[in-house]
């Protein structure tokens, strides 16, 4: 069709092209850390955009009522504090006892270095199933205006588990590197980060034993902040319940609360930051004292 045809429908596709973008969905709006301290990640799918969804208030303990873990307490502490005040700190992670206060101690520290720097942390909480998705929440997070610790609680390899690969690639930084307000908190019952009868058993059966399970093995040597947790003894349980009752004002003397503990404790098996919590929510219930709202 010859070029002096053509211009007449001008018009009419310049139409039509503006009527189709008119109709196209607008792009996905960029996840924001505005409106709260805590977020969840939740990873784009089935055509949901990935988002960040606030978390009004976070299940927090105050820093002070976590007893029995001094020495971890200290460490966690001033790392955070060090990276809200912008300054170099490590990706942490948290391993050892169960219910020995751990994930307690993370939300914890954060909540003490935004009471220090209102506002300076965003919280961000990604589930272990979401680990792969690790490099797109940094790069969202790349460009934020807030310093962001990214939290995964209980997190653990399997045989077959590759999403460590991209835990490591963030660990180590990849090609971009690791975005300078970003760290990375974890917490776990294994040391290493997969069971100990696998390690074992890839050793046993590799032709390099050393180098099959070196990858997945050194994976937890890349966070620069271990912190172990260890089962309490009595002396620890009784300052746990001690300390718990004391910021609870509950009427009870410290013979009864001993005695009342050590029972409790018994029946469940055990001593941990997580029994004396569990006792002090049923010997206040008892006594008739409400928990702070």
């Amino acid at each position: 069709m010859p070029v002096t045809e053509i211009h007449p429908l001008l018009p009419t596709l310049e139409r039509i092209a503006e009527a189709l973008e008119r109709l196209a969905p607008p792009p996905p709006a960029h996840p924001s850390l505005e409106g709260a301290d805590a977020f969840v990640w939740h990873p784009g799918e089935h055509g949901v955009p990935a988002r960040l969804v606030p978390v009004p208030r976070v299940a927090a303990v105050e820093i002070g009522l976590l007893q029995g873990v001094e020495r971890q307490k200290a460490l966690l502490l001033e790392n955070t504090l060090r990276f809200a005040r912008g300054l170099p700190a490590n990706n942490a992670m948290l391993w050892g006892a169960r219910g020995m206060g751990k994930s307690s101690l993370v939300k914890a520290a954060h909540a003490a270095a935004n009471a220090q720097r209102p506002g300076s942390l965003a919280l961000i909480e990604i589930q272990r199933e979401d680990i792969r998705t690790l490099p797109e929440l940094l790069n969202i997070l790349r460009e934020a205006p807030r310093r962001c610790l990214v939290f995964c609680d209980d997190l653990s390899f399997e045989r077959e588990d590759q999403d460590y690969k991209a835990l490591k690639s963030v660990l180590d930084g990849g090609i971009e590197g690791r975005p300078a307000n970003v760290l990375f908190y974890a917490t776990s019952n294994r040391r290493h980060l997969m069971p100990r009868d696998m390690i074992e058993n890839e050793r046993s059966t590799a032709i390099n034993p050393g180098e099959a399970v070196e990858e997945k093995v050194s994976l937890s040597d890349r966070f620069g902040l271990w912190i172990g947790f260890h089962n309490a003894d009595q002396p620890t349980f009784f300052a746990m319940v001690e300390g718990y009752a004391a910021a609870l004002q509950l009427p009870i003397g410290p013979e009864e609360l001993h005695k009342a503990a050590t029972e409790w404790s018994v029946t469940r098996g055990g001593r941990s930051g997580r029994v004396a919590w569990q006792f002090i929510l049923d010997l206040a219930g008892r006594l008739g004292v409400a928990l702070p709202g």
